[in-house]
């Protein structure tokens, strides 16, 4: 049996409608080469198959296929690397968080270009020697009150900074961090039912998956997210995609945050700024979760780390502003107890007289203006006593050989001038993995080492992160790279199927030529012999 006559017209039109379907593909790329997130496109095609043949055919019949039929546009996306991708973003996420609470802090911590702390320290000790020299002149008990209260000002100035990052950071962590990843959920929740729709009518909706994707990678960022696609049979011969998106915390359990339209929701509690919570709501069953501490990654964990963790103080393994409000308290608590006690004065009878054997009784230099009783660097303050001119610095508390207190002796303003320079112990007080409660050193050294060693602590542990970071970035963009070397728009490579596919709509243009000369001849040019 004779192949149909016009079954090569239909392969050379088949032929050049799937190359010119192709440039249609070829251009888009092309005009999209800038715009973020797009995904090159490609078209699907395939051979036509035989239909109909016959259960028994001869040996010498040859079959050949009908042409080729387009299938259909798909994006070229690799899942590895999405993966990849998005598990580097969140680990950034947890680095970026640490770095912008790190940077507020040291304007506040450090002074290198600032008359800070360690100068007033330096101011203190030289009024405590020049007032050794004359302590029979009170004006310099009232220059050593002065120099205390400068540097009492700047504890209150350190803490009330300290406060205000830890509540814009509580509050920026509220408003911003947990309402931009909800608005995030919701989005994708929308895309997935805008796409599911398109595809029921028949377009692959591939500039919305672009979009789609787009936000995924945006929310890898605030925590680590995995991702999975299904089909959904909607008919007997269609299908449309299911997305699914999930959430494995730090023990392992995985949480449902989208489920093709359903998505899940985020609470945080900021009312403490020392204990922000964060809180997990299934859409389907409405549970809440509490994921505070079990995060991972991401822009969460990171903000959240900064807020609640205070490294050695709270035994975590986090320095955050707790470490450095604690750190500050500690200072100023020492501070204060050191000199309350070496300012105790000798008690008197009634004639003035000390009183036999020499007992000493309080005099406090400072104490706490909450009367909370525990000072810290935000409620020191001048005691009553000092400031009312009730009593002043002990000056002595070594007795004449007459029974008397030495009217010039110094030992006492010279003690002090000595703790100043002395090692102390910096303790706080620590609750163990069993709940015991137990009392650890914080460091050992003179008060001006101590503010020091806080300033060193910040620059380290905001190099590291710093570090970090730049690292964290370049395997990003490394990935980055990688996946737009499959999924990104390449020019040359464009340019290259565009002379591919004009040469072949060429050769199927010429196919056809070829078949209708010899569709002229059959017509007009057979049986004229004899004629």
């Amino acid at each position: 049996m004779i192949r149909s006559t016009f079954a090569g017209f239909t392969t050379a039109q088949l032929a050049m409608a799937a190359s010119q379907r192709a440039f249609d593909v070829t251009g888009q790329n092309i005009a999209n080469i800038n715009t973020t997130g797009y995904t090159r496109q490609r078209l699907d095609i395939s051979s036509l198959n035989h239909k109909y043949a016959a259960f028994y055919n001869p040996v010498n019949r040859v079959q050949i296929g009908f042409g080729v039929d387009i299938t259909g546009v798909s994006q070229l996306r690799d899942p590895f690397l999405d993966i990849q991708y998005r598990n580097q973003m969140s680990k950034l996420g947890t680095s970026d968080a640490q770095a912008a609470v790190q940077e507020s802090l040291t304007p506040i911590i450090d002074e290198a270009m600032d008359d800070g702390i360690r100068t007033a320290l330096r101011s203190v000790t030289s009024a405590l020697d020049k007032y050794s020299s004359q302590v029979t002149n009170k004006e310099f008990d009232t220059m050593v009150r002065s120099e205390m209260q400068n540097l009492i000002n700047l504890m209150h100035e350190k803490a009330t900074r300290l406060k205000e990052v830890r509540d814009d950071t509580a509050q920026g962590f509220e408003t911003t961090d947990v309402a931009d990843l909800n608005q995030l959920l919701e989005n994708i929740a929308n895309l997935n039912k805008s796409i599911k729709t398109s595809q029921i009518l028949g377009n692959d909706a591939l500039e919305l998956q672009d979009e789609r994707n787009n936000l995924l990678d945006e929310l890898s960022s605030y925590l680590p997210i995995s991702v999975e696609y299904s089909n959904k049979k909607i008919g007997p011969t269609q299908t449309v995609e299911i997305l699914d998106v999930y959430f494995t915390d730090s023990d392992g359990a995985r949480h449902r945050l989208i489920s093709d339209n359903d998505y899940a929701t985020f609470q945080t509690d900021v009312s403490d700024p020392k204990n922000v919570t964060l809180h997990l709501q299934d859409a389907k069953s409405g549970k809440v979760t509490d994921v505070t501490e079990k995060l991972g990654n991401g822009t969460l964990k990171g903000t959240l780390d900064m807020l609640n963790k205070s490294g050695e103080f709270d035994g975590t393994d986090v320095r955050g502003i707790g470490y450095y409000e604690k750190a500050l308290d500690t200072l100023a608590n020492k501070f204060a107890e050191v000199f309350n006690e070496l300012n105790k004065k000798p008690q008197v009878d009634a004639n003035g007289d000390p009183v036999k054997p020499l007992t000493l009784e309080d005099a406090p230099l400072f104490e706490a203006s909450d009367n909370s009783g525990k000072i810290t660097a935000a409620n020191i303050k001048i005691s009553e006593g000092w400031q009312t001119n009730e009593y002043g610095l002990t000056t002595t508390v070594v007795l004449t050989e007459d029974g008397k207190l030495g009217s010039t002796a110094n030992d006492n303003i010279m003690n002090m001038v000595k703790a100043m320079s002395n090692t102390q112990n910096f303790t706080y007080k620590l609750t163990d993995a069993n709940g015991n409660p137990r009392t650890t050193t914080f460091f050992k050294g003179s008060f001006y080492d101590c503010y020091a060693n806080i300033e060193s602590t910040l620059a380290v542990d905001s190099k590291s992160t710093t570090t970090r970071l730049e690292n964290q970035i370049t395997v990003v963009n490394q990935t980055s790279n990688s996946r737009d070397g499959v999924s990104g728009v390449q020019l040359d490579e464009e340019g290259m199927n565009l002379m591919h596919y004009n040469q072949s709509y060429n050769a199927a243009a010429r196919l056809m030529t070829a078949l209708d000369e010899a569709l002229n001849t059959l017509i007009n040019n057979t049986g004229l012999v004899g004629r």
